[in-house]
């Protein structure tokens, strides 16, 4: 066992908040990074030491391994968290901490790697024994596509081999759209990856996005905590996340959550991770896997008691995982919005000063944001500017209780989507948890026209 005594948080916003109140409560000491744009971000204020690291850009500050890494050196952290976007699934920086004796808290860079590439972690998955969407075996070409797609019958998806966001991604409905879907796919997986590599896969016509959250020790030793239904998607950005997904029963939920452990188990995964799947008709289809913490991490840790960010800290420091799978325990349900610096309607995003932030409270309600009024949002990153979870016994009750609490909800000075929250909790599809990938771009449409 390797004891971490201080952890470098390699990331901005609520998530690096996040991460330094859970280092706080394991007593470890913090130092934050940030760019000079964030100089007066809140986890800058509670950390115990912080380190400037660059002008705005991501590229020259928190993409900068060499800084982030001198800023280790500096301030002596011996582990680094690096929350989830920027670094959190880059093999090539887990290997340079590992080279210069520092902790990175996370999978292996060899699993970071495995996982990373859509066609080796496809293969990956039927190895592991893990059910898989019809598709390619490897890369498709413009000169193979059409014997392919034959193969797998239309309509088709093409998607880029590394990055995700939903750019790289075509549908080809006929024979007929299949090369200049193949063609656009490629391009844009060009510019937006340096990678053109695509793959090929069945498209599903109305599926749901089911993912499961797994931990391992790295040892053989692995557990799921349940699955999290984050179909109600904009453009391929989740937007509002439940915990249990309402189109799973008990056994369907058991089976998936047993299947995913036990192939983390054989590939003797470490940390945290969440493998996603389409799910139509009782059918899951493996989509990819995200060795690192998610966004929505949260609504798993309001219905089992889990703190996942401590599971990844004891992990990393050697000492296992804290709980059995027969120890975990599910209650209850609920749901996670993401609230946006955005315009409600156009999603035009939306920085500047927030003149007044008034997060709502009472049983059950968790707010996991870094801004405070008078903060002045930058508008170099990312617009998630916090995330409102809701538990409840049941359903029912946790709409209830999300319905409350939007309405107690603050934020002035800026546009946020909490208007779309408020909306979509009185929507009766959703009070059915009647909706697919496909619902909200639909109702958005609709109601915008």
């Amino acid at each position: 066992m390797t004891a971490i005594s201080k952890i470098l948080i390699a990331n901005r916003g609520e998530i690096a908040l996040r991460v330094l109140r859970a280092c706080k409560e394991l007593g470890i000491a913090t130092v934050a990074v940030h760019s000079t744009a964030d100089a007066n971000a809140m986890h800058v204020r509670l950390a115990d030491e912080s380190v400037c690291i660059g002008p705005p850009p991501s590229r020259d500050s928190y993409l900068n391994i060499h800084q982030i890494v001198a800023a280790c050196e500096i301030t002596g952290a011996d582990a680094v968290h690096p929350g989830y976007g920027f670094l959190s699934e880059n093999a090539k920086f887990a290997d340079i901490l590992d080279a210069h004796g520092i902790t990175f808290i996370g999978p292996t860079a060899e699993h970071i790697r495995l996982m990373g590439d859509k066609i080796t972690a496809k293969k990956t998955a039927v190895e592991l024994g893990i059910p898989v969407v019809p598709g390619s075996d490897g890369e498709v070409l413009p000169e193979n596509a059409l014997e392919i797609a034959r193969q797998i019958g239309f309509p088709v998806l093409i998607k880029a081999t590394a990055g995700g966001g939903g750019r790289g991604m075509k549908v080809a409905k006929t024979e007929d759209e299949l090369e200049e879907a193949v063609s656009t796919a490629r391009s844009e997986a060009l510019a937006a990856f340096g990678n053109d590599a695509v793959y090929m896969e069945k498209y599903l016509g109305k599926p749901r996005h089911i993912e499961v959250q797994v931990v391992g020790d790295g040892a053989g030793n692995a557990i799921h905590l349940g699955e999290r239904d984050c179909s109600l998607q904009r453009r391929h950005q989740k937007v509002w996340e439940e915990a249990n997904s309402p189109a799973l029963n008990v056994e369907q939920r058991m089976n998936i959550g047993q299947i995913c452990a036990d192939a983390m188990k054989k590939m003797k995964y470490r940390g945290a991770g969440t493998i996603e799947f389409l799910y139509e008709n009782g059918e899951f289809f493996f989509i990819e896997m995200n060795t690192r913490l998610q966004v929505e991490h949260p609504i798993t840790e309001a219905i089992t008691g889990i703190d996942l960010v401590h599971e990844q800290i004891r992990v990393a420091s050697g000492a296992g995982l804290s709980v059995t799978q027969d120890q975990v325990v599910f209650s209850g349900h609920a749901i996670e919005c993401r609230i946006n610096a955005e315009d409600p309607r156009t999603f035009v995003p939306s920085p500047g000063t927030i003149t007044h932030f008034h997060a709502p409270g009472g049983l059950g309600v968790r707010v996991d944001s870094g801004v405070y009024a008078g903060y002045k949002i930058p508008p170099y990153y990312d617009s998630l500017i916090g995330k409102l979870i809701v538990h409840g016994r049941t359903r029912v009750e946790c709409m209830m209780r999300l319905r409350r609490v939007l309405d107690e909800f603050v934020v002035d000075g800026i546009k946020t989507t909490l208007p779309l929250f408020q909306d979509l909790v009185s929507n009766q599809d959703i009070a059915n948890g009647d909706y697919d990938i496909h619902w909200l771009e639909n109702y958005l449409a609709e109601t915008s026209a």
